[in-house]
């Protein structure tokens, strides 16, 4: 059986630090680091979407968690072709992108930083998979294809992990293909929680296309996904019985790949804390029950 790691896909959420569950005195940034990583194995860096990461934070982040302790690391919005701010980019770059694809002197000079800025995590060991999430008008065809490839070509020696919002991907169709084509490539698919009464949703399927890893993220199953702000669409309270659904497919998954990522993205107040606790908890009695 493989690892299993649970946690979060943020230890900094505005609302999970103004929700008291980090104790007095430990509210600073070093603090809750240090308490988040007492408590779980692994937690999702999702800052790095939103602007290019930094070598000084990710030396601290190394320096302030345990020996073993994991950061899955969102890929920059550029690298996933999200449309990218002028302001997140670094003040040499601004102005160099305007409203079409960025150049590829733009483009190269971006890999370049973001790879770059890892390098204290990976040296220390802390790295855990680089997080490529695709945005929903990401379908499957030739120039998905191309643009996954090249994204392999650059990141060739890194754990890569990739979350598609096109629920066309992952139906029953053309889920072979969509397994095949990461597997070859290297990479781990991320399976998703989140509410299916929507045209967009991503069927609750949990594919292992990597030896090394497999990944499950718990967005919540809010129906105001796609429309409403990002606390509306990520707000929500699991239930114990939401959670057994994914506790055997997580423990397969187990079987097939050496780690297994469980991070929940449900941003209203502690709930994404609690609810990986209460995982946890589960996947203990199962792998249990499957020892027996």
């Amino acid at each position: 059986m493989g690892e299993i790691l649970v946690g979060s896909c943020s230890w900094t959420d505005r609302e999970l630090v103004g929700s008291g569950w980090y104790p007095a005195g430990w509210r600073g940034a070093e603090g809750r680091l240090r308490h988040y990583a007492g408590r779980f194995p692994v937690v999702e860096v999702d800052s790095t979407y939103y602007g290019l990461p930094s070598e000084r934070n990710s030396a601290l982040w190394s320096e302030r968690t345990p020996d073993g302790f994991l950061f899955d690391v969102k890929a920059f919005s550029m690298l996933t072709g999200h449309p990218t701010r002028d302001g997140a980019l670094p003040a040499d770059l601004r102005g160099r992108v305007g409203r079409g694809e960025p150049g590829a002197g733009v483009l190269d000079e971006v890999w370049g930083r973001f790879s770059s800025a890892l390098e204290p995590l990976r040296r220390a060991g802390r790295l855990g998979a680089v997080l490529f999430q695709f945005p929903p008008w990401f379908a499957p065809g030739e120039r998905a294809e191309r643009f996954l490839a090249e994204c392999a070509e650059r990141t060739a020696g890194w754990s890569v992990a990739v979350e598609f919002r096109h629920p066309a991907w992952w139906r029953e169709e053309r889920y072979a293909d969509t397994a095949a084509l990461l597997s070859e490539s290297g990479m781990a698919a991320v399976a998703v929680d989140m509410v299916q009464t929507l045209d967009v949703s991503v069927p609750p399927v949990m594919p292992v296309t990597s030896p090394e890893l497999a990944m499950v993220r718990f967005h919540g199953r809010n129906k105001a996904w796609g429309t409403g702000t990002k606390e509306d669409r990520f707000r929500h309270e699991y239930t114990a019985g939401e959670l057994a659904e994914w506790a055997p497919r997580v423990a397969r998954a187990a079987e097939r790949a050496r780690q297994v990522h469980v991070l929940f993205n449900n941003c209203c107040a502690d709930a994404a804390v609690r609810a990986a606790e209460a995982m946890r908890n589960l996947l203990v009695s199962e792998r249990a029950l499957a020892v027996r």
